[in-house]
């Protein structure tokens, strides 16, 4: 609802914007997780980021170069709780470096007059700071009743693999939202196709999340998993 009363704000008789909706934290950080918790309410942080202009005030920009898109862009939003996504014209090794080190997800490339592609494209490439996966969750770990995480699988063929547990990233809705969507699918056995020496309560592997790492080990156990929340669309 926020959003979409920002959007009535934009300067121009039609428009489509390219952009994302985030959840700003007080040092310009986002998180994925806190976005699917304001989500579910009526949220009035959410904030709509604009990057790209694809159709201005009847007619398709799409192969106006990148940089007159962005150009335009900042004048139709101009003055609207719309936040224009800026543009770094400086070495990319030098600014992906800046946007890990103060915390980012990671920085996007875009050579400065490219057209908007349609499909995958060289010209616009993402490259972020952390690993991320979506595995299956495979169970979950309560520690004297109280949340203690969540088991993860990665499919090899038919089989499920143990690929490590993590127990970082949840707060209290997100543990309590994602306990109860567990419980349903509880069942006896471990779901994995070698069982692992861990205790857990074992669920049916139909829930997908999306986990954020730093490296593998060599059986392929995530290392330094957070939480980023489930995978609704797959």
């Amino acid at each position: 609802k926020k959003v979409s009363d920002d959007a009535w704000h934009v300067k121009a008789s039609s428009a489509i914007i390219d952009g994302e909706i985030v959840v700003p934290a007080t040092d310009g950080t986002t998180d994925f997780s806190v976005l699917q918790n304001e989500l579910k309410g009526k949220s009035t942080k959410i904030v709509l980021v604009a990057f790209d202009l694809l159709y201005l005030n009847g007619r398709y920009i799409r192969k106006v170069p990148l940089f007159q898109r962005k150009a335009e862009l900042k004048k139709i939003i101009a003055g609207t709780d719309v936040q224009f996504s800026e543009s770094f014209e400086i070495d990319g090794n030098e600014m992906f470096a800046h946007a890990c080190k103060i915390g980012l997800e990671g920085v996007v490339s875009k050579v400065r007059d490219s057209v908007y592609p349609v499909g995958r494209t060289n010209n616009w490439v993402k490259k972020t700071c952390a690993q991320r996966e979506t595995l299956t969750i495979a169970g979950f770990a309560l520690d004297d009743g109280k949340w203690d995480g969540i088991y993860l699988a990665r499919r090899k063929g038919s089989d499920l693999v143990y690929a490590g547990k993590v127990d970082h990233g949840f707060d209290k809705t997100s543990a309590a939202e994602l306990r109860r969507r567990l419980e349903p699918l509880v069942r006896k056995t471990q779901p994995y196709a070698k069982r692992i020496a861990h205790k857990g309560i074992w669920v049916e592997p139909k829930l997908l999340a999306e986990i954020e790492y730093r490296a593998k080990s060599a059986e392929g156990k995530v290392r330094h998993p957070f939480f980023k929340g489930l995978r609704e669309d797959l």
